[in-house]
Order: C-alpha cells, then structure tokens, then sequence
C-alpha cells in the first residue's frame, strides 16, 4: 500500500473527491459510509444501480461524474445466460420476465410486436424483457448478416416463450432502405398466421426502449387511437419529392452501397397515390395489416417502393391516408407519439442537445439525457447503444417498477430487479 501511495497520490484524490460526493448524494450513514469502496474506478460503486440512477434520472450534476467510475456487470450477466443453453425456467427467472397478466384489462387486449436486430444483444433482451408479457406476440427478424453465435444465443431466448418467434423470412437489412421495409412485411405475414390473436402492432429496433408500461400503451391507443393507426406523417415535403422521383443506391449499415438495377426516373406511384412522407415506426391494427398484405393498392405500392429512398418513410404513412382503408387517418399529421427521439436539426427548439452523441442526425442517449427522456409523453425512445450501458439500466430499472406499481396482479419476487429499495419510495412519476 506504501509504494501505492508514493507512486498514484493523484488516485487517492481523485477517489476521495468521489467518494465525497457519492455520500452526498446518497447520505449514508457512519456505517456505511465505512464500507465505500477506496478506488472507484475498479468498483461497481457501492450503492449502485439504485441511487446512482435515482440521482441521474433527477439530473444532478454531480451524479454524473460519479457514473464515470462505475462498472456495469449487466450486460454480461445478460450474455452468460444467453449464451448458455439450459432449462428455460432458470432463464425466465433469472432474466426477470414477467410471466402473467398484471391486470385483466391488459390480459384483454394483446398487442403485436415487430423488432429488428442485428447486433447489441445484451441490449435487445433488456428491450425484451422491458415489454414482455406472456399476452402479447413477438416477431423477431434478426439479419441475416449478423454472427452465428449472435444468432444462436437470440435463438435460445426465444425457444423459451410460445409466444415469441423468429420471421420465417430473414434478409440482410440496411440502415434505410427497402430491406428494412421488407423485413416488417415479412413478420407481419407470419403474424397474422400465428395462432396468437392481437390488436395492433408496433415494430421497434433493437435499440429503442419503451418509456410507458404496457398498461400506459393501450390506454394511449384507446384513449385517442382506438381503431386506428398511428402513422405519423405529412403530404410529401418539396425537399424529399427527389427521393420517390428517382431510383437511389441504398446505404448498408456497414457502409457497403447497393445499387437499384433500375436507373430510369422513377414512374409516377401506382394508381395516382399522393405521397406522405412520415415516420419509419407506427402502431396498426390487424385489419389494417391485413389489408396491406392483401389489397391490390398495398401490392403495387409496394413494388414500387423498391427503388426509392427510405421506402419504410414513405409506404405506411401513405397507406394509411387511404380514406377506405381499415383505422385510416387521413386527416392526420406528424401526431402520435410513438417515439422520443432527439434530431439534430431540433436542438434548441423542441429539446436541450444530445448529452451522447449525434449518429445519423439523431441522438445516440447519454445518461444526461434521462431527464428528458423520462418526461417525454412518447411510447418509445431511441437510439441506444452500449458505449455507456449505464443509461439503459437506469431506464430500465425506473421502467420495471412503474409496471410494478401499476400491477394488480401479486407480484412474483423474480420480477423485480435488485437493491430497489431506494427507488421504491421514490413518487411515481
């Protein structure tokens, strides 16, 4: 310890500083205060999750320097069940899934779920597990490009619930572009074949997370959506008119470049459509499913949709404007939300700036976004990644004991996360 001291005086500082300020943060008492750890650097914090995340969601300042020296052992506690093939009972519990309806107006009202994935697999069963419950139905397209033990451990969570399945359909998915509309399209023919009965559909990315409970979410859609789609969206802008009127190459997501076959300019849209330009994510009932696999209009829009740019921001809002068509909002505009999502062009205006960093003009989450994203009246949030995991187990953690709170249902001891405690007798919010 002698020859510690002489040669890193700037560590014990450093940590003493933190430790400081985590016991402000926590006000521990002497007892505790003994047991904090002399390096947090190499500690998972003492008292974390519970009260290093209570004090990032409230936006403390000090709470974020702190989060610099934590460790998160999560995901790979995640991965080493994944990854090990055993019975699914200890799997579903020792992942925390909530294994029955929490209340019978939930129980009465299954929602379908559509969620593309190709990497960040400790955190696509974090997403999982979030919105999991044993009522509702998951499509799981996992691209066809990503790692056969990736594959292999998605695979061995999903052979543990009836109720979850991987698209009989795979294909390599780009970022944008046809591929990634084609992949919805393919689960939803394989959902509504599925034995499961449901009422609307919501698709996701890997990286997205929900901010409402599945109690929050079917009330949002009965509240002011009932049997109707949520597609937000608007008469297709001047500035983007280019991107239906000629064929575009398509960007993979490791940076490869397709090129349609087709260079003519891009015919006028099938049966005179008008083109809506809106969001990628939507909530749809079944009919309206049906009707896309099914209609004359949907098949046409479809093939025509090959070539263009970001077809998947185009088709459903366009469709969906149809006045006969099943849940239509033809009168509808960029309303709905369905998910929180920071853009670059916006800052300033509808939030306070990116806290991680800008990936394709829109904001991959830092820890100090939780605040806002927390307040946000959205369904969903994106993007996430696991350059700092600390952020979605904070959320995660806050999301799991609103469903709690809100279950009328005993609550099973498995399905609550550990030392919650502090978090517990904060207000809901």
């Amino acid at each position: 310890m002698s020859q510690l001291r002489a040669t890193k005086p700037g560590l014990l500082v450093c940590a003493a500083v933190c430790i400081c300020v985590f016991l402000y943060l926590r006000n521990p008492t002497p007892e505790e205060a003994e047991e904090e750890p002399t390096y947090p650097a190499v500690v998972e914090c003492g008292f974390y999750p519970d009260e290093l995340c209570s004090a990032l969601l409230e936006g403390k300042g000090a709470a974020l320097q702190i989060a610099r020296f934590c460790k998160n052992p999560h995901g790979s506690q995640i991965l080493a069940h994944l990854r090990t093939s055993g019975n699914c009972s200890r799997i579903s519990q020792e992942l925390r899934f909530i294994t029955r309806p929490l209340s019978a107006e939930e129980g009465n009202f299954s929602l379908a779920y559509i969620i593309t994935i190709h990497n960040e697999l400790a955190m696509f069963a974090q997403l999982l597990r979030a919105i999991y419950v044993p009522q509702n139905i998951y499509c799981i397209h996992v691209d066809e490009k990503a790692p056969k033990k990736y594959k292999a451990a998605v695979q061995t969570l999903v052979n543990c619930f009836e109720n979850i399945f991987i698209s009989s359909k795979r294909a390599r998915v780009a970022h944008t572009g046809f591929s990634r509309l084609q992949a919805d399209i393919n689960c939803m023919k394989d959902l509504v074949h599925s034995k499961f009965q449901w009422n609307y559909v919501i698709n996701l990315h890997g990286q997205d997370f929900p901010i409402k409970t599945n109690r929050e979410i079917i009330r949002y859609i009965r509240s002011k959506w009932n049997d109707k789609n949520i597609t937000p969206g608007v008469v297709q802008p001047p500035n983007v008119k280019s991107q239906t009127s000629e064929s575009h190459p398509e960007s993979t997501p490791e940076g490869s470049i397709y090129v349609s076959p087709n260079k003519r300019f891009k015919h006028e849209p099938p049966h005179n459509l008008t083109i809506y330009f809106g969001s990628a994510y939507y909530v749809l009932t079944r009919k309206f499913v049906e009707f896309v696999l099914t209609d004359a209009r949907a098949k046409d829009m479809l093939r025509w949709s090959k070539d263009i740019q970001s077809p998947e921001r185009h088709y459903w809002v366009t469709l969906n404007r149809l006045r006969d068509a099943p849940g239509a909002t033809p009168d509808a505009g960029w309303e709905g939300g369905v998910r929180a999502v920071k853009w670059r062009h916006e800052e300033g205006r509808v939030h306070d700036g990116c806290k991680g960093r800008y990936v394709h003009e829109n904001c991959v989450y830092g820890l100090g976004d939780l605040p806002w994203i927390t307040r946000s009246p959205s369904l969903f949030a994106s993007t996430f990644d696991s350059t700092d995991p600390l952020v979605v187990t904070c959320l995660e953690r806050w999301h799991r004991l609103r469903v709690l709170r809100q279950a009328e249902a005993p609550v099973e001891p498995h399905w609550r996360f550990p030392q919650d405690s502090h978090f517990s007798r904060r207000p809901s919010g």
